[in-house]
């Protein structure tokens, strides 16, 4: 890629957050190319998680995400490890997938029990709205991820831009909802019910592979998925009221969590921070 503008502003967006939450101010540092050519999907995200890999130094534990883009960073921290141009990392994996991955590269692992701070977390979204806030745990490990990128310094965020939305829900996609399997139909029809307004609909996640099984995830929890007609209006009260339901495990909208988000789009590449 030949990438020959760089460009950079600052956008303040007033928002009335918990004073826990990290500052909204934003800063976007863009690199276009007006001759880069045309990349497919899979080599956005490879270019967005090489990015990321750059501010990965020896010697850190790393929090390793779960998903299509996530990992294309594992595949090349395991590069970097091979050719000694990166040493003595210890990775904590989201995900039963994702342990598996890094364990085939050689990258060493470990568990947040016997390490829990993590130097740095890089994954992947499925939204990104222009607060970075995100919707994740399409992949299905959304428990995990929110545990290893809470205990992080820093959360590095990689996507393509087909991943930018308004607001979160905005794009008619799943907004997974982690709950136990006791009674999941109860609390399918109460999280339906929370998001009238917006036009929601609730499903049970199945299997996928053809039959009706539900699809259960690496807790041994069902995931209920919410799919809304417009996006949600304030995301920390949406949050704090599905957290509040009896059965609900964890839900996917990771707030005030990401310190970068890496979207790499057909002109190039950008790197929005707070």
């Amino acid at each position: 890629l030949s990438f020959l503008h760089l460009s950079s502003a600052t956008r303040f967006t007033p928002r009335a957050t918990p004073l826990n939450h990290r500052a909204r101010t934003q800063k976007s540092f863009s690199i276009r190319s007006q001759s880069a050519p045309v990349l497919s999907q899979d080599e956005l995200k490879k270019v967005a998680a090489d990015k990321a890999v750059e501010s990965v130094k020896s010697g850190m534990v790393l929090g390793l995400g779960t998903g299509s883009t996530a990992a294309f960073v594992v595949d090349k921290l395991g590069q970097l490890l091979s050719t000694g141009q990166l040493s003595n990392i210890v990775g904590i994996p989201t995900s039963k997938r994702t342990q598996e991955q890094a364990a085939s590269l050689n990258i060493p692992l470990s568990t947040l029990d016997l390490h829990p701070h993590i130097d740095l977390a890089i994954d992947g979204a499925d939204e990104v709205d222009p607060n970075l806030d995100l919707v994740k745990g399409r992949g299905g490990a959304l428990l995990r991820e929110k545990m290893v990128e809470a205990a992080s310094s820093s959360f590095i965020v990689v996507a393509d831009d087909s991943k930018l939305v308004s607001g979160l829900g905005g794009s008619g996609l799943a907004m997974p909802v982690e709950v136990v399997q006791f009674c999941w139909k109860y609390n399918l029809v109460r999280l339906e019910g929370l998001f009238k307004e917006l036009g929601c609909e609730a499903k049970l996640r199945l299997a996928g592979d053809g039959s009706e099984k539900p699809y259960v995830t690496d807790n041994g929890n069902y995931i209920v998925d919410l799919y809304f007609k417009n996006p949600i209006k304030d995301g920390f009260a949406a949050g704090k009221e599905i957290s509040a339901m009896e059965g609900v495990v964890e839900h996917g909208l990771f707030l005030g969590m990401a310190t970068s988000v890496i979207i790499a789009g057909k002109t190039g590449v950008e790197v929005m921070t707070k």
